[in-house]
């Protein structure tokens, strides 16, 4: 049988770290694609680029590895490995990590790693969204290869529901503190609570810097943040549909016409 096709994408660039290393994986699964943004792409969220220039281009980084780099961001390289090189042809998976820091929480609603994700869950493709939470650029990732691998090919034979994707959390490595396994979560409902230094430039112009601290007021014990606190691999589905399912009834009622 043909082995599946494996698309790799990122947020924090070709030559990551975190990239590297879930290739190595996907080698040992799969005939694996990669197309990633030719620089450092976080916090991009689900954005696209429709005002410039996109600019692909072959990279031979990877030994063995068909590859390319993109100018544009993670959403971008997903839109481009299946209707340009690809040629509308399905991945039968798309991951996108490892991040170096987590994605926990808050953070999937600004995290380019998890929009290429829930953009491949547009597509009808299954995806998983990969985060260590160790911003280090060499952050150790020894400790999480196994179950990588362990997630992506669950994925592969059994599939995921229609319009998800996964968004998979580790702890970060610790010799005192082993990872104890891996937990299905909900996101916690937290924030973070940002800040604005005011500078000049040399010229005596002002700028500023974002700067924040965040803020978990969700004492929940089924939360990512619960099982990342506690040593656990927290992986929480998620779903590009925004509605508030719940509230419908109630604003059908405040809104029903008079």
């Amino acid at each position: 049988m043909a082995k599946p096709l494996i698309l790799v994408v990122n947020d924090d660039g070709i030559t990551s770290h975190g990239i590297r290393t879930l290739i190595e994986v996907a080698k040992e699964l799969g005939t694996v694609l990669v197309v990633a943004p030719d620089s450092p792409q976080s916090g991009m969220g689900h954005a696209i680029t429709i005002g410039d220039t996109l600019r692909l281009d072959p990279n031979d980084i990877y030994e063995g590895v068909e590859a390319y780099q993109c100018s544009g961001t993670p959403v971008d390289c997903v839109k481009l490995a299946k209707h340009y090189i690809l040629k509308g042809k399905q991945p039968d998976l798309v991951v996108s990590g490892v991040n170096h820091g987590s994605n926990s929480s808050i953070n999937v609603l600004y995290s380019g790693t998890m929009s290429a994700a829930i953009e491949a869950a547009i597509e009808g493709i299954p995806a998983v969204g990969f985060s260590l939470c160790d911003y280090s650029p060499v952050a150790e990732m020894s400790h999480i290869k196994a179950y990588i691998k362990q997630i992506m090919q669950n994925v592969l034979e059994n599939g995921l529901p229609e319009g998800i994707a996964l968004n998979v959390n580790f702890p970060a490595y610790s010799a005192k503190r082993p990872i104890k396994g891996m937990k299905v979560c909900r996101q916690a409902l937290s924030k973070w609570q940002e800040t604005f230094e005011e500078r000049k430039d040399p010229h005596g112009r002002r700028y500023f810097w974002m700067t924040g601290s965040f803020e978990n007021e969700d004492k929940g014990e089924d939360t990512d943040e619960h099982a990342l606190a506690n040593d656990f691999i927290s992986i929480v589905p998620c779903s590009y549909d925004m509605t508030a399912h719940h509230s419908i009834s109630r604003l059908n009622t405040n809104f029903s016409a008079k």
